[in-house]
């Protein structure tokens, strides 16, 4: 049915007969570099076993309801058959869903970075509504989040917020945010009740890890600082900010700063954890640039300038652009109950994906 998978079955195979070869288990080098490997596999391989499983359980189950001739048997043997059959359906949408990722898009963190756009503080507070919404969202999925970076706007929200991630599926979740986000509702300061319209924008970043993304020291450019903003004496006397700059391999300079952990350490950490993804961005978009322009006739190219949603406040409204969904529910996906705009994004990609393969 999958014939791509036969051939990653065979390799898992292959790599487990390697784990138990002395000439790889005692080769710390070569048995964490197959174990990798063979724990990437297994997250495709596995849920292939179990349908192929499943199917030769069905089979087997339709033969003995087939032949079973006691009325009251073959009412049981049948309702057997359904509950298989919807078990083997359950992992072939698994199985598609996991085939239909691209190869490099596997990861399990990422960094989201949300800007305010026009309007002001109204963009900055909108900003700051964008951050609860994922949040909240990433939380009920019981994945991580991770401050790295904020710069709060003056009546509230965020001129920018930086943050992290962690998660098994987190990045083919969040894939689909990345793009202009635009809002529509009367501000808190508006006393003739005028709709207002803001904007902010969002990019999601997978998070590379050291070996997928190699950065030479000596071509990074660092740079110390006061920490901005409230925190007393700290601000005052400490150099905690850190600025890196990034030039070769770009076509642009990459600069990253941060300030909102209080240890010089640990700002670097982070915005070297921003550079690497930056970067990382940079690289896959030159290397993947087919399937991006293919991407942009789809549910959009992820670039920041493309204007992929509208939150609609009077009239409850949220709109996504690329495929045309409109729910009547925006209070509650501000909220963050994003399930069914993600899970429609997905499954419009999952349909064009599969046209594709046909």
């Amino acid at each position: 049915m999958w014939p791509s998978l036969d051939k990653k079955l065979a390799r898992y195979r292959d790599l487990e007969a390697q784990m138990v070869d002395p000439a790889v288990s005692t080769n710390a080098a070569k048995y964490g570099a197959v174990a990798k490997e063979h724990a990437s596999l297994a997250k495709l391989v596995k849920p292939f076993m179990e349908f192929e499983a499943a199917a030769k359980n069905l089979a087997q189950a339709e033969e003995l309801a087939a032949a079973e001739a006691d009325p009251e048997m073959r009412a049981y043997a049948e309702e057997e058959v359904r509950t298989l059959r919807q078990a083997q359906d359950d992992l072939k949408t698994k199985v598609e869903d996991m085939l239909l990722v691209d190869d490099g898009e596997d990861f399990g963190s990422l960094i989201m970075e949300i800007r305010a756009g026009t309007g002001g503080d109204e963009a900055a507070i909108f900003a700051g509504d964008l951050f609860e919404m994922y949040s909240r969202y990433a939380r009920t999925q019981g994945w991580q989040v991770e401050p790295i970076d904020f710069s709060p706007g003056a009546a509230g929200g965020f001129k920018e917020a930086v943050f992290g991630l962690k998660g098994d599926g987190v990045y083919q979740h969040f894939k689909y945010e990345s793009g202009g986000h635009r809002v529509q509702r009367v501000p808190e300061t508006e006393t003739q009740g005028r709709i207002q319209t803001s904007a902010a924008t969002v990019a999601v970043l997978p998070e590379p890890d050291e070996v997928q993304i190699d950065i030479d020291p000596e071509d990074i450019e660092v740079e110390t600082m006061r920490a901005g903003g409230a925190g007393g004496q700290h601000v005052n006397k400490t150099e905690s900010a850190v600025r890196l700059w990034y030039k070769r391999g770009t076509p642009d300079q990459v600069e990253v700063k941060c300030q909102d952990e209080r240890s010089q350490r640990k700002n670097r950490e982070q915005a070297m954890r921003v550079l690497r993804s930056r970067v990382f961005e940079q690289q896959q978009a030159k290397a993947h640039k087919a399937r991006a322009d293919n991407r942009k006739s789809q549910i959009g190219s992820g670039e920041r300038s493309d204007r992929i949603r509208t939150y609609n406040f009077p009239q409850n409204r949220l709109t996504d652009h690329r495929i045309g969904l409109t729910l009547h529910k925006l209070d509650a996906i501000i909220m963050g109950d994003l399930t069914d705009v993600i899970q429609t994004l997905r499954a419009e990609e999952k349909k064009q994906k599969l046209a594709n393969l046909a």
